[in-house]
């Protein structure tokens, strides 16, 4: 819509008040602003119920070689101090673990920052060259790796490095061997006991877990119901998990916490409790003695007992008449 000599704040109005609902809703001009290019936004205060701290924008172009407004757009947005919806946050986030069913797939975000890479088995190398060999994650979230000099390694243990290496990259020298070092470390054999940490907890996978998200894990199942302060652990009388026979401990750094309980009549059978947890079927717990004596609950239902219920007398119960009527008419009875 193009207007011209017409007061760019009237025009701007007219066309606050086209859109309004009413002509009530649109206040007094709060301000305008040049955003540029002969471009402005003028802006009105809001009146509507409900909408307090909106304003309504219209944006006008100004041609000054015509020297002619054109209306852009028109709309109502929110001021500091509008009520507004809190921000918005994505569904993943929202969900709950009780939310979902066992035919719903979540799936694993690639930067999903409970988990790191995995170890990966050195290669053969020329030469000369270092093979950097990565076992896991120790609990200060650093990478225990092995560096092993190819000319090192041919002469036993000379030359073998042993570092930290943390997410950025940064190395830090623990042990550096020298020939005449009294600590003595073969190279072959740190490898094989490197290879043998990755086989025992599982380390070859694609990704596994960081030290963060074992944390959070641990928290959250030690807060849980299966932690020491269920009520199965406070009516255990003292017999915690730890020195249960139906324990199955785990491995790594969890394992100094919790175990896999193993009673088929426990019912935390086949989930993972705390080691201070604690139920009524520990393997220490003797069962109760067997009494000779009977005791006699109450019956659910007495069929012993009779009441007796008075009735009418026969001439003021019709329906016992009719029906010594009718067998009567039937030579049922004589």
């Amino acid at each position: 819509m193009v207007q011209e000599d017409l007061d760019p704040e009237e025009l701007a109005r007219r066309v606050a008040l086209s859109v309004a609902a009413d002509s009530d809703e649109v206040g007094e001009l709060v301000g305008r602003t040049p955003i540029g290019d002969g471009v402005w936004d003028y802006r009105f205060a809001s009146a509507i119920k409900g909408y307090e701290g909106w304003q309504w924008s219209v944006t006008l172009y100004c041609d000054e070689d015509a020297d002619t407004w054109t209306v852009d757009e028109s709309s109502l947005v929110p001021t500091d101090a509008a009520l507004q919806p809190p921000a918005w946050v994505p569904w993943k986030d929202r969900l709950l673990p009780s939310d979902l069913s066992v035919t719903d797939v979540m799936g694993t975000d690639p930067d999903d920052s409970r988990l790191t890479a995995g170890y990966k088995p050195a290669q053969a190398v020329p030469q000369n060259s270092e093979v950097e060999r990565t076992s896991e994650e120790n609990k200060e979230g650093q990478i225990a790796s092995a560096s092993v000099d190819a000319d090192g390694a041919d002469q036993g243990t000379d030359g073998a490095v042993f570092r930290l290496v943390d997410r950025s990259g940064g190395e830090k020298d623990v042990h550096k061997q020298e020939p005449n070092d009294q600590v003595s470390f073969d190279a072959q054999t740190s490898a094989a006991d490197l290879d043998e940490a990755v086989d025992r907890f599982a380390l070859s996978r694609r990704h596994v877990m960081t030290a963060e998200a074992r944390t959070a894990t641990a928290k959250r199942w030690y807060e849980g119901q299966h932690g020491p302060k269920s009520l199965s652990t406070r009516t255990a009388k003292g017999k915690a998990c730890e020195t249960c026979g139906f324990m199955i401990p785990l491995a790594g750094d969890l394992g100094t916490m919790f175990g896999v309980c193993a009673n088929r009549w426990s019912p935390d059978d086949g989930r993972v409790v705390s080691l201070d947890h604690g139920c009524g079927e520990h393997s220490e717990i003797e069962p109760q003695e067997e009494s000779h004596l009977w005791v006699q609950s109450q019956p659910a239902y007495d069929d012993l007992h009779i009441d007796v219920v008075r009735q009418k007398p026969r001439e003021e119960r019709p329906e016992v008449e009719l029906m010594e009527q009718m067998e009567s008419e039937d030579g049922s009875e004589d």
